[in-house]
């Protein structure tokens, strides 16, 4: 039975592990061809090691033998080596169609303590290595006319997160570029969408103040393989009308995020002081205020 992604062939970062590795899988199981991009390093981002993006290549290739699927452990976060990744679909499958910018790492830290090798590393992998991949692909998707970027964003960026100021500031940019990138290459049928995923993985671990319990409960309510399924629906022909989104998946729940528009706007024809702000502005617009929520605040009732 054809898969909904037969002939398509999809670049996918990150993907060793966690979301990546669930992505590359589902991917394969629908048909793509797919290239597992993976440098193998730690959650903090040392270290180099060829095995998982292997490992899960053999997964691909083992399933039901009829699987494709290359490895690459190239690292995103350097412009010459975004275009070897891709390269490497093209030497292999002849084309490309997909990319799905997953790969990261945390340095977390609270602000006051926060460097600026920390903060410039979780940059690096996440925003710059988004846009170098998705700039090598570019080239190929404008020649042929079509193409579709997938790009993990996170609560962090788009609701908030303490002890993470790097990384909510690089997903949260990473939203601001697909959207600024489904417009601009509209015109050539390419498409570019953000998800915000709830998984278990080796980042969430990390998040301090969870209990054992609490993080087995997250384990088996939130699993990467429910966000693939999303990843590759965007990526089939059905979703060529859906471009500039951000979506959600929280166990069996898909979501659809609004974005930054004017909610009060409020006007006088003889201007704004700062006194006038304090006393007029301020106390009607107070109300309509985002709080300072935590993830866990917008989100108080269990994934289904």
């Amino acid at each position: 039975m054809p898969g909904m992604l037969d002939g398509k062939v999809a670049v996918v970062t990150g993907a060793g592990r966690g979301i990546g590795r669930a992505t590359a899988i589902c991917l394969a199981a629908n048909g793509a061809k797919v290239v597992v991009n993976d440098v193998g390093a730690a959650v903090t981002g040392e270290g180099h090691d060829v095995g998982p993006a292997q490992q899960v290549v053999a997964e691909i290739t083992q399933a039901n033998g009829q699987g494709r699927a290359v490895a690459n452990t190239d690292s995103v976060a350097e412009w010459e080596n975004a275009q070897k990744i891709v390269q490497t679909a093209i030497d292999n499958f002849g084309r490309i169609d997909m990319v799905v910018n997953n790969a990261g790492i945390l340095r977390d830290r609270i602000f006051h303590y926060m460097t600026p090798e920390e903060f410039d590393a979780v940059m690096k992998v996440h925003l710059y290595g988004a846009f170098y991949v998705s700039r090598a692909a570019v080239v190929h998707f404008r020649k042929q006319e079509s193409g579709c970027y997938v790009h993990i964003t996170s609560t962090s960026g788009l609701i908030g997160s303490v002890g993470q100021v790097n990384y909510g500031a690089a997903k949260l940019g990473i939203a601001g570029l697909s959207r600024c990138i489904a417009m601009d290459m509209q015109r050539y049928h390419i498409r570019s969408n953000c998800i915000g995923p709830h998984a278990f993985s080796r980042m969430i671990e990390t998040v301090p103040g969870q209990t054992e319990e609490q993080m087995k409960a997250r384990a088996e309510r939130t699993r990467p393989d429910h966000i693939s399924q999303l990843i590759a629906f965007l990526g089939t022909d059905a979703a060529a009308d859906v471009s500039g989104q951000i979506f959600g998946v929280r166990g069996n729940e898909v979501y659809l995020y609004n974005q930054p528009r004017p909610i009060r706007i409020m006007a006088r024809p003889d201007g704004w002081t700062p006194e006038k702000l304090a006393e007029h502005w301020l106390p009607a617009v107070k109300n309509s205020f985002t709080p300072l929520e935590r993830t866990r605040d917008v989100y108080p009732w269990d994934p289904v």
